[in-house]
Protein backbone atom coordinates (compact mmCIF):
# COMPACT_ATOMS: atom_id res chain seq x y z
CA UNK A 1 0.00 0.00 0.00
CA UNK A 2 1.22 3.52 -0.69
CA UNK A 3 1.89 5.99 2.12
CA UNK A 4 -0.73 8.37 0.74
CA UNK A 5 -3.39 5.77 1.16
CA UNK A 6 -2.47 5.29 4.82
CA UNK A 7 -3.20 8.99 5.27
CA UNK A 8 -6.56 8.51 3.60
CA UNK A 9 -7.37 5.65 5.94
CA UNK A 10 -6.55 7.81 8.96
CA UNK A 11 -8.90 10.50 7.68
CA UNK A 12 -11.62 7.94 6.93
CA UNK A 13 -11.27 6.36 10.38
CA UNK A 14 -11.45 9.79 12.01
CA UNK A 15 -14.60 10.62 10.09
CA UNK A 16 -16.12 7.28 11.04
CA UNK A 17 -15.31 7.77 14.74
CA UNK A 18 -16.77 11.26 14.71
CA UNK A 19 -19.85 9.90 13.02
CA UNK A 20 -20.19 7.18 15.69
CA UNK A 21 -19.76 9.72 18.47
CA UNK A 22 -22.36 11.98 16.90
CA UNK A 23 -24.88 9.20 16.95
CA UNK A 24 -26.05 9.86 13.40
CA UNK A 25 -26.28 7.57 10.41
CA UNK A 26 -24.66 10.31 8.31
CA UNK A 27 -22.40 13.21 9.23
CA UNK A 28 -24.18 16.53 8.74
CA UNK A 29 -21.87 19.19 7.30
CA UNK A 30 -24.52 21.88 7.14
CA UNK A 31 -28.23 22.36 6.59
CA UNK A 32 -28.06 20.78 3.15
CA UNK A 33 -24.78 18.84 2.93
CA UNK A 34 -24.05 15.45 4.50
CA UNK A 35 -21.51 12.66 4.09
CA UNK A 36 -21.93 8.94 4.59
CA UNK A 37 -20.07 5.85 3.50
CA UNK A 38 -18.22 2.64 4.29
CA UNK A 39 -14.70 1.80 5.37
CA UNK A 40 -14.07 -1.93 4.78
CA UNK A 41 -11.10 -4.25 5.16
CA UNK A 42 -10.99 -7.93 4.22
CA UNK A 43 -8.48 -10.75 4.13
CA UNK A 44 -9.09 -13.98 2.20
CA UNK A 45 -7.05 -17.19 2.06
CA UNK A 46 -7.55 -19.83 -0.63
CA UNK A 47 -6.84 -23.56 -0.27
CA UNK A 48 -6.93 -25.05 -3.76
CA UNK A 49 -6.83 -28.39 -5.48
CA UNK A 50 -6.60 -29.26 -9.19
CA UNK A 51 -5.35 -25.73 -9.91
CA UNK A 52 -1.68 -26.17 -10.91
CA UNK A 53 -1.24 -22.58 -12.11
CA UNK A 54 -2.34 -21.03 -8.80
CA UNK A 55 -1.02 -21.25 -5.25
CA UNK A 56 -2.56 -21.55 -1.83
CA UNK A 57 -2.19 -18.02 -0.50
CA UNK A 58 -3.87 -15.17 1.27
CA UNK A 59 -4.42 -11.57 0.19
CA UNK A 60 -6.26 -8.56 1.55
CA UNK A 61 -7.82 -5.28 0.48
CA UNK A 62 -8.92 -2.02 2.04
CA UNK A 63 -11.83 0.02 0.66
CA UNK A 64 -13.07 3.52 1.53
CA UNK A 65 -16.26 4.71 -0.19
CA UNK A 66 -17.58 8.12 0.98
CA UNK A 67 -20.69 9.69 -0.51
CA UNK A 68 -21.48 13.41 -0.47
CA UNK A 69 -25.15 14.36 -0.62
CA UNK A 70 -26.44 17.88 -1.26
CA UNK A 71 -30.17 18.22 -0.54
CA UNK A 72 -31.07 21.29 -2.61
CA UNK A 73 -34.81 21.11 -1.88
CA UNK A 74 -37.24 18.48 -0.67
CA UNK A 75 -37.42 17.27 -4.26
CA UNK A 76 -33.92 17.92 -5.62
CA UNK A 77 -30.68 16.10 -4.71
CA UNK A 78 -27.12 16.12 -5.99
CA UNK A 79 -24.97 13.14 -4.92
CA UNK A 80 -21.37 12.14 -5.59
CA UNK A 81 -19.81 8.82 -4.58
CA UNK A 82 -16.08 8.13 -4.43
CA UNK A 83 -14.09 4.91 -4.22
CA UNK A 84 -10.55 4.50 -2.88
CA UNK A 85 -8.90 1.13 -2.40
CA UNK A 86 -5.59 -0.57 -1.67
CA UNK A 87 -5.14 -4.17 -2.74
CA UNK A 88 -7.28 -6.54 -4.78
CA UNK A 89 -7.70 -9.42 -2.28
CA UNK A 90 -7.97 -12.62 -4.37
CA UNK A 91 -9.52 -10.82 -7.36
CA UNK A 92 -7.56 -9.72 -10.42
CA UNK A 93 -6.30 -13.17 -11.44
CA UNK A 94 -5.06 -14.35 -8.06
CA UNK A 95 -7.86 -16.94 -7.90
CA UNK A 96 -8.36 -19.61 -10.62
CA UNK A 97 -12.15 -19.22 -10.66
CA UNK A 98 -14.39 -17.46 -13.16
CA UNK A 99 -16.27 -15.67 -10.37
CA UNK A 100 -14.42 -13.18 -8.17
CA UNK A 101 -14.38 -13.95 -4.41
CA UNK A 102 -15.14 -10.34 -3.35
CA UNK A 103 -17.51 -8.25 -5.47
CA UNK A 104 -16.32 -4.93 -4.00
CA UNK A 105 -14.72 -2.19 -6.09
CA UNK A 106 -11.06 -2.81 -5.27
CA UNK A 107 -7.82 -1.13 -6.37
CA UNK A 108 -8.04 -2.40 -9.93
CA UNK A 109 -11.64 -1.17 -10.24
CA UNK A 110 -11.32 2.46 -9.07
CA UNK A 111 -8.61 3.54 -11.54
CA UNK A 112 -9.27 4.13 -15.22
CA UNK A 113 -12.98 3.69 -14.58
CA UNK A 114 -15.07 2.73 -17.59
CA UNK A 115 -12.30 3.39 -20.10
CA UNK A 116 -12.71 7.15 -19.61
CA UNK A 117 -9.37 7.80 -17.86
CA UNK A 118 -11.18 8.70 -14.62
CA UNK A 119 -10.01 7.66 -11.16
CA UNK A 120 -11.88 7.40 -7.83
CA UNK A 121 -15.09 9.26 -8.81
CA UNK A 122 -17.66 6.46 -9.03
CA UNK A 123 -21.00 8.24 -9.29
CA UNK A 124 -22.16 11.85 -9.65
CA UNK A 125 -25.79 12.51 -10.39
CA UNK A 126 -28.74 14.86 -10.00
CA UNK A 127 -32.19 13.55 -9.06
CA UNK A 128 -35.59 15.18 -8.90
CA UNK A 129 -38.60 13.53 -7.27
CA UNK A 130 -42.07 14.30 -8.59
CA UNK A 131 -45.16 13.65 -6.48
CA UNK A 132 -47.99 12.57 -8.79
CA UNK A 133 -50.68 12.36 -6.13
CA UNK A 134 -52.97 9.38 -6.61
CA UNK A 135 -50.74 8.27 -9.51
CA UNK A 136 -47.70 7.62 -7.29
CA UNK A 137 -44.19 9.11 -7.28
CA UNK A 138 -41.59 9.44 -10.02
CA UNK A 139 -37.87 10.08 -9.60
CA UNK A 140 -35.67 11.16 -12.52
CA UNK A 141 -31.89 10.65 -12.23
CA UNK A 142 -29.10 11.69 -14.59
CA UNK A 143 -25.29 11.70 -14.52
CA UNK A 144 -22.66 9.07 -13.69
CA UNK A 145 -24.70 6.16 -12.34
CA UNK A 146 -24.46 2.48 -11.38
CA UNK A 147 -27.08 0.23 -12.96
CA UNK A 148 -27.00 -2.10 -9.92
CA UNK A 149 -28.47 0.72 -7.80
CA UNK A 150 -31.74 0.31 -9.73
CA UNK A 151 -31.85 -3.29 -11.04
CA UNK A 152 -31.63 -6.78 -9.49
CA UNK A 153 -31.87 -5.72 -5.84
CA UNK A 154 -32.50 -8.27 -3.08
CA UNK A 155 -32.98 -7.87 0.67
CA UNK A 156 -30.67 -10.77 1.60
CA UNK A 157 -28.18 -11.05 -1.28
CA UNK A 158 -27.14 -7.69 -2.69
CA UNK A 159 -24.46 -6.13 -0.44
CA UNK A 160 -20.80 -7.13 -0.72
CA UNK A 161 -20.00 -5.26 2.51
CA UNK A 162 -22.66 -6.70 4.79
CA UNK A 163 -23.88 -9.89 3.13
CA UNK A 164 -22.29 -12.35 0.66
CA UNK A 165 -18.90 -11.59 -0.86
CA UNK A 166 -18.88 -13.74 -4.04
CA UNK A 167 -20.13 -11.90 -7.11
CA UNK A 168 -22.62 -14.64 -8.07
CA UNK A 169 -24.48 -14.07 -4.79
CA UNK A 170 -24.53 -10.26 -5.03
CA UNK A 171 -25.96 -9.76 -8.54
CA UNK A 172 -26.79 -12.05 -11.43
CA UNK A 173 -24.16 -12.20 -14.21
CA UNK A 174 -27.03 -12.71 -16.67
CA UNK A 175 -27.96 -9.00 -16.53
CA UNK A 176 -24.34 -7.71 -16.93
CA UNK A 177 -24.96 -4.44 -15.06
CA UNK A 178 -22.52 -1.65 -16.03
CA UNK A 179 -21.29 0.73 -13.34
CA UNK A 180 -20.03 4.28 -12.98
CA UNK A 181 -20.78 5.61 -16.45
CA UNK A 182 -23.02 8.17 -18.11
CA UNK A 183 -26.71 7.45 -18.01
CA UNK A 184 -30.16 8.16 -16.71
CA UNK A 185 -32.74 6.33 -14.63
CA UNK A 186 -36.45 6.55 -13.89
CA UNK A 187 -37.98 5.15 -10.69
CA UNK A 188 -41.76 4.98 -10.39
CA UNK A 189 -43.67 3.85 -7.29
CA UNK A 190 -47.39 3.28 -6.87
CA UNK A 191 -48.50 1.52 -3.71
CA UNK A 192 -46.71 -1.81 -3.50
CA UNK A 193 -45.59 -1.68 -7.12
CA UNK A 194 -42.42 -0.21 -8.58
CA UNK A 195 -41.05 0.16 -12.09
CA UNK A 196 -37.54 1.27 -13.04
CA UNK A 197 -35.73 1.97 -16.29
CA UNK A 198 -32.03 2.60 -16.94
CA UNK A 199 -30.19 3.80 -20.06
CA UNK A 200 -26.39 4.12 -20.13
CA UNK A 201 -23.66 5.05 -22.59
CA UNK A 202 -20.84 2.68 -21.62
CA UNK A 203 -17.43 3.79 -22.87
CA UNK A 204 -15.84 0.33 -22.64
CA UNK A 205 -12.14 -0.43 -22.49
CA UNK A 206 -9.57 -2.61 -24.24
CA UNK A 207 -11.44 -5.74 -23.14
CA UNK A 208 -15.02 -4.49 -23.54
CA UNK A 209 -16.41 -2.61 -26.53
CA UNK A 210 -18.23 0.64 -25.88
CA UNK A 211 -21.97 0.19 -26.13
CA UNK A 212 -25.38 1.38 -25.06
CA UNK A 213 -27.10 -0.40 -22.18
CA UNK A 214 -30.85 -0.63 -21.58
CA UNK A 215 -32.45 -2.14 -18.49
CA UNK A 216 -35.86 -2.28 -16.85
CA UNK A 217 -37.38 -3.82 -13.74
CA UNK A 218 -40.85 -4.29 -12.34
CA UNK A 219 -41.45 -5.37 -8.76
CA UNK A 220 -44.13 -5.95 -6.15
CA UNK A 221 -43.91 -5.79 -2.35
CA UNK A 222 -46.07 -8.40 -0.63
CA UNK A 223 -46.88 -8.91 3.06
CA UNK A 224 -48.01 -12.49 3.73
CA UNK A 225 -48.45 -12.01 7.47
CA UNK A 226 -45.16 -13.80 8.11
CA UNK A 227 -43.22 -10.75 6.93
CA UNK A 228 -42.41 -8.65 3.91
CA UNK A 229 -41.52 -10.14 0.56
CA UNK A 230 -40.31 -8.60 -2.68
CA UNK A 231 -40.75 -10.13 -6.14
CA UNK A 232 -38.94 -8.62 -9.14
CA UNK A 233 -38.31 -9.21 -12.84
CA UNK A 234 -35.40 -7.38 -14.48
CA UNK A 235 -34.37 -7.46 -18.14
CA UNK A 236 -31.35 -5.88 -19.81
CA UNK A 237 -29.79 -5.56 -23.24
CA UNK A 238 -27.01 -3.80 -25.11
CA UNK A 239 -26.18 -2.57 -28.57
CA UNK A 240 -24.50 -4.92 -31.06
CA UNK A 241 -20.90 -4.33 -30.03
CA UNK A 242 -19.70 -7.74 -28.81
CA UNK A 243 -17.92 -10.69 -30.38
CA UNK A 244 -19.73 -13.98 -30.83
CA UNK A 245 -18.45 -17.49 -29.97
CA UNK A 246 -17.05 -17.97 -33.48
CA UNK A 247 -15.35 -14.53 -33.55
CA UNK A 248 -18.16 -12.95 -35.52
CA UNK A 249 -18.63 -9.30 -34.59
CA UNK A 250 -21.62 -7.10 -33.77
CA UNK A 251 -23.51 -9.30 -31.33
CA UNK A 252 -25.75 -7.97 -28.56
CA UNK A 253 -26.18 -9.08 -24.96
CA UNK A 254 -29.73 -9.81 -23.82
CA UNK A 255 -30.76 -11.35 -20.50
CA UNK A 256 -32.99 -11.25 -17.48
CA UNK A 257 -33.34 -12.32 -13.87
CA UNK A 258 -36.08 -13.09 -11.36
CA UNK A 259 -35.06 -11.90 -7.88
CA UNK A 260 -37.22 -12.82 -4.87
CA UNK A 261 -36.82 -12.36 -1.12
CA UNK A 262 -39.29 -13.26 1.62
CA UNK A 263 -39.23 -12.89 5.40
CA UNK A 264 -40.53 -15.91 7.32
CA UNK A 265 -41.32 -14.48 10.73
CA UNK A 266 -38.85 -12.51 12.85
CA UNK A 267 -35.98 -14.97 12.50
CA UNK A 268 -35.78 -16.43 9.00
CA UNK A 269 -35.65 -15.13 5.46
CA UNK A 270 -35.25 -16.87 2.11
CA UNK A 271 -34.18 -15.61 -1.30
CA UNK A 272 -34.03 -16.85 -4.88
CA UNK A 273 -32.47 -15.69 -8.16
CA UNK A 274 -33.08 -17.29 -11.54
CA UNK A 275 -31.23 -15.77 -14.49
CA UNK A 276 -30.93 -16.49 -18.21
CA UNK A 277 -29.28 -14.74 -21.13
CA UNK A 278 -29.05 -15.14 -24.89
CA UNK A 279 -25.91 -16.84 -26.21
CA UNK A 280 -25.38 -15.02 -29.52
CA UNK A 281 -22.45 -13.16 -27.95
CA UNK A 282 -19.51 -14.81 -26.22
CA UNK A 283 -20.57 -15.36 -22.58
CA UNK A 284 -19.12 -17.25 -19.62
CA UNK A 285 -22.49 -18.43 -18.24
CA UNK A 286 -25.95 -18.54 -19.77
CA UNK A 287 -28.01 -19.67 -16.76
CA UNK A 288 -28.00 -18.82 -13.06
CA UNK A 289 -29.76 -20.80 -10.34
CA UNK A 290 -29.15 -19.28 -6.90
CA UNK A 291 -30.91 -19.49 -3.54
CA UNK A 292 -30.21 -19.02 0.13
CA UNK A 293 -31.40 -18.47 3.68
CA UNK A 294 -30.87 -15.73 6.26
CA UNK A 295 -31.08 -16.43 10.01
CA UNK A 296 -31.27 -13.55 12.47
CA UNK A 297 -29.30 -13.67 15.72
CA UNK A 298 -32.35 -13.35 17.96
CA UNK A 299 -32.43 -17.13 17.80
CA UNK A 300 -29.30 -17.24 20.04
CA UNK A 301 -29.67 -13.98 21.93
CA UNK A 302 -27.81 -11.60 19.57
CA UNK A 303 -30.61 -9.91 17.69
CA UNK A 304 -28.45 -7.76 15.40
CA UNK A 305 -26.22 -10.61 14.20
CA UNK A 306 -27.11 -12.89 11.32
CA UNK A 307 -26.02 -15.97 9.42
CA UNK A 308 -26.30 -16.17 5.66
CA UNK A 309 -25.99 -19.22 3.44
CA UNK A 310 -26.20 -19.18 -0.34
CA UNK A 311 -25.58 -21.50 -3.28
CA UNK A 312 -25.29 -20.70 -6.98
CA UNK A 313 -24.97 -22.90 -10.06
CA UNK A 314 -24.05 -21.26 -13.36
CA UNK A 315 -23.86 -23.11 -16.67
CA UNK A 316 -24.65 -23.00 -20.40
CA UNK A 317 -21.96 -20.55 -21.52
CA UNK A 318 -20.19 -20.70 -24.87
CA UNK A 319 -16.71 -19.62 -23.74
CA UNK A 320 -14.16 -21.72 -21.83
CA UNK A 321 -16.29 -22.47 -18.74
CA UNK A 322 -18.81 -25.30 -18.84
CA UNK A 323 -20.10 -24.93 -15.28
CA UNK A 324 -19.39 -23.00 -12.05
CA UNK A 325 -20.61 -23.67 -8.53
CA UNK A 326 -20.41 -21.46 -5.44
CA UNK A 327 -21.51 -22.15 -1.88
CA UNK A 328 -20.97 -19.41 0.71
CA UNK A 329 -21.57 -19.22 4.46
CA UNK A 330 -21.00 -16.15 6.63
CA UNK A 331 -21.57 -15.08 10.21
CA UNK A 332 -21.89 -11.32 10.78
CA UNK A 333 -21.08 -10.17 14.31
CA UNK A 334 -22.42 -6.66 14.95
CA UNK A 335 -20.50 -4.48 17.43
CA UNK A 336 -22.91 -1.53 17.23
CA UNK A 337 -25.07 0.16 14.61
CA UNK A 338 -21.95 1.42 12.82
CA UNK A 339 -19.53 -1.52 12.70
CA UNK A 340 -19.47 -5.29 12.23
CA UNK A 341 -17.09 -8.13 11.44
CA UNK A 342 -17.95 -11.13 9.28
CA UNK A 343 -16.38 -14.56 9.06
CA UNK A 344 -16.82 -15.88 5.54
CA UNK A 345 -16.32 -19.27 3.89
CA UNK A 346 -16.70 -19.94 0.16
CA UNK A 347 -16.44 -23.19 -1.75
CA UNK A 348 -15.89 -22.70 -5.47
CA UNK A 349 -15.60 -25.18 -8.30
CA UNK A 350 -15.29 -24.64 -12.04
CA UNK A 351 -15.34 -27.13 -14.88
CA UNK A 352 -13.95 -25.99 -18.23
CA UNK A 353 -14.35 -27.41 -21.70
CA UNK A 354 -11.08 -29.33 -21.43
CA UNK A 355 -12.24 -31.23 -18.34
CA UNK A 356 -10.18 -29.24 -15.82
CA UNK A 357 -11.93 -28.88 -12.45
CA UNK A 358 -10.22 -26.38 -10.15
CA UNK A 359 -11.83 -26.27 -6.73
CA UNK A 360 -11.08 -24.68 -3.41
CA UNK A 361 -12.12 -23.24 -0.08
CA UNK A 362 -11.73 -19.50 0.45
CA UNK A 363 -11.79 -18.42 4.10
CA UNK A 364 -12.09 -14.76 4.91
CA UNK A 365 -12.67 -12.11 7.54
CA UNK A 366 -14.24 -8.75 6.72
CA UNK A 367 -14.54 -5.64 8.89
CA UNK A 368 -16.89 -2.81 7.91
CA UNK A 369 -17.42 0.54 9.60
CA UNK A 370 -20.28 2.68 8.29
CA UNK A 371 -21.04 6.32 8.96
Amino acid sequence: MKHGFFGLVVVAATIAVLGFAGGAAAIELGDMLSIEGDLAAAYQYQSLSRAPDHDNKGRGALVFQPTLRLQLTEKDVIQAGFGFAAGNALNDGHSPFALVPWAADLEGDVKGIGGRDRDYLLTAWYARRLALGAFGDLEVVGGLINAADYLDDNAFANDEFGQFMNEALVNSPTVFLPAFDLGGALQYELGNWHARAVVMDVAGDEEDAGHHFYGAQIGYRLDLGLGEGNYRLAVAGTGKKFDGPDSEADQALLGGVLSFDQELGDTYGVWLRLGHQDNDALIAHRNLYAAGIDIKGGLWGRGEDNIGFGYALLDGGNDDIDRSQVAELYYRWVFNEYSAVSLNFQYQEDEDNDGNKPRGLISGVRFVASF
